[in-house]
């Protein structure tokens, strides 16, 4: 009975560190942008995180498109379960398709869990800052997550055999070298949002990131709000402050944002 509710607790943990609703599968294909685009703005790619699928972030597309942006969603490759440096360099690709498809020289990425990650990894170690002009990170786990230890904690091995959450590990080798020397590489202004609740990234202060970020816990402005991890993509006041990110705005999140 014991070992039944071990692999039950098991199960649950790893499905909720997956569960990081994610985006289109790797290298999709561009979507139209909407017919309300703001010329004037960088197209927005939003990045989703491990296991997640491209329909959980059309909310927060359809958010970007209302404002005018040019929003397009990308799921990551074998829906992010594999090694992060392989799904940073299929997102390189995918960049490079929505610039050329826009006529863009320059992208802004939203990026949810695991796809933050993705995301860093390609600014700091693909050349990716010459194509992104914004970094916003909703709930990523930029130094680790006690969540991704938990299954080796009870003794049944590293994750499961799941890469990416060995990488997403506190104190893994992945993290060691991605969060060596500058934390915030190039010309990029990089923005990270974080919530008290976030129950898949523990402790919460490793959603934050060093070297001039701009980094936002959303209960320091809003004690009230209570956003969960998968809440951070569909809630009003989390998306009040990527859309100020995106225009290089002060931090001025509407507590009462739906």
């Amino acid at each position: 009975m014991l070992l039944r509710k071990t692999v039950l607790v098991v199960s649950v943990a790893v499905a909720a560190l997956i569960a990081s609703a994610g985006t289109a599968t790797a290298a999709p294909a561009a979507p139209a942008p909407a017919a309300s685009t703001t010329a004037a703005a960088n197209p927005v790619i939003v990045v989703g995180g491990l296991s997640g699928v491209a329909v959980a972030y059309e909310p927060i597309a359809a958010r970007l498109r209302a404002d005018g942006y040019r929003a397009f969603v990308y799921q990551l490759p074998g829906l992010g379960l594999g090694d992060i440096p392989t799904s940073a360099r299929a997102f390189a690709t995918y960049v490079d398709q929505v610039r050329a498809g826009t006529g863009a020289s320059t992208v802004d990425v939203v990026a949810h869990s695991e796809g933050g990650l993705v995301s860093r990894y390609y600014l700091k170690r693909l050349g990716g800052t010459a194509a992104v002009g914004r970094y916003v990170s909703l709930g990523t786990p930029q130094y680790g997550t006690y969540v991704a230890n938990i299954v080796a904690f009870l003794g049944l091995g590293s994750c499961a055999g799941i890469v990416a959450c060995q990488q997403m590990t506190i104190g893994s080798a992945f993290l060691a070298d991605l969060n060596a020397g500058d934390d915030t590489p190039g010309a990029v202004r990089y923005t990270t949002i974080r919530t008290l609740q976030d129950e898949l990234v523990r402790p919460t202060g490793n959603a934050v990131v060093n070297d001039g970020a701009t980094n936002v816990l959303i209960q320091s402005y809003c004690p009230l709000r209570v956003v969960g991890h998968l809440g951070l993509v569909l809630d009003g006041t989390a998306y009040s402050i990527v859309r100020g990110a995106l225009v290089d705005g002060p931090v001025r999140p509407n507590c009462l944002a739906l």
